[in-house]
């Protein structure tokens, strides 16, 4: 089968399509023929760097496909269901190719709604959201939530998720993705090539911080007592720990983690009609580099996906 590899770290153009052996599926795992795969911002870091694991690796989580097969033991899954998951995060699962195995309760049906390509869109960035929000901030109906970088790939899904759960949103974007957030649900939006957030922003209850930096510290300010900072950037911002708790609120880093009962909530939301994903850009799995090279510019609305030929 053909997948993606990498002949070393650095940038995009380390990646390229390799013929290898496909896998087959082990005890609890199915084989999913892969049509499309998403792309985030962590493919680009292990691509550059290796990850946690230090060395080249499979690159890809965000998958939806069709079961071809299905190993001992599963029951919840047969040959011919269509699926979308983000299969074994953060251990390298390798989605960019035509073929991927997955224990087969990190997948869920996929949406009938919903396309391959939107479908690839959705899990690792949504489940970030969703963990975020509901698992780590408890986030209930009511409360204010500031979502930095609202047009991102988790951010407009954070933004729908939030007001799925009956808060009140605030996004921080370009004043050119505010039409865009707004059709999303957001209640209030803040340029901020043009003002300071924490100078625009009345006191909220949860930050979601995808970007980390000075926008760790500058968040703490506009939290309630009690609120909490939710960190996706990078595992330093648990440093914003300590200076969290003279102010009487939270800061903690958040990895997301497979969950096939988050993947359920998930599906329900696309089903109700409250998560919709923007797709910015498709490419053929020939074109990983491409696509990376799109992401890495962080310019990007929504998510870019990989697709794979019949």
């Amino acid at each position: 089968m053909r997948a993606v590899a990498q002949d070393g770290f650095g940038g995009p153009e380390v990646l390229g399509v390799v013929e290898v052996e496909r896998p087959e599926p082990g005890p609890a795992e199915v084989l999913v023929r892969v049509r499309a795969a998403g792309v985030n911002p962590t493919d680009s870091w292990h691509r550059a760097t290796g990850g946690l694991a230090g060395e080249p690796v499979r690159l890809g989580w965000d998958v939806s496909g069709v079961v071809e097969a299905v190993g001992i033991g599963v029951t919840t899954l047969a040959p011919g269901d269509e699926v979308f998951g983000m299969p074994r995060h953060p251990v390298p699962a390798g989605t960019y190719a035509e073929y991927v195995t997955s224990p087969a309760r990190h997948l869920v049906r996929k949406p009938a709604a919903l396309s391959h390509v939107q479908a690839a869109a959705l899990p690792l960035a949504a489940l970030t959201a969703w963990q975020a929000l509901v698992d780590t901030a408890g986030v209930r109906s009511g409360q204010r939530v500031l979502v930095h970088a609202a047009a991102g790939g988790v951010g407009h899904l954070a933004v729908q998720i939030a007001k799925a759960r009956g808060a009140y949103v605030i996004g921080t974007a370009r004043a050119v993705h505010h039409e865009f957030l707004r059709g999303l649900g957001a209640d209030e939006l803040v340029d901020y090539t043009a003002v300071d957030f924490e100078s625009a922003v009345e006191p909220v209850d949860v930050v979601v911080d995808a970007v980390g930096g000075e926008y760790g510290p500058r968040s703490l300010r506009v939290l309630r007592p009690g609120g909490i900072v939710v960190s996706l950037a990078s595992p330093a911002e648990a440093r914003l720990a300590e200076a969290a708790r003279p102010l009487g609120v939270r800061a903690v880093f958040m990895a997301v983690e497979a969950d096939q009962a988050g993947m359920r909530e998930i599906a329900a939301l696309v089903e109700a009609g409250r998560l919709w994903p923007e797709v910015a850009a498709v490419l053929p799995l020939e074109l990983a580099g491409e696509a990376h090279e799109l992401s890495d510019g962080r310019r990007t609305r929504g998510k870019i996906v990989l697709t794979v030929d019949e």
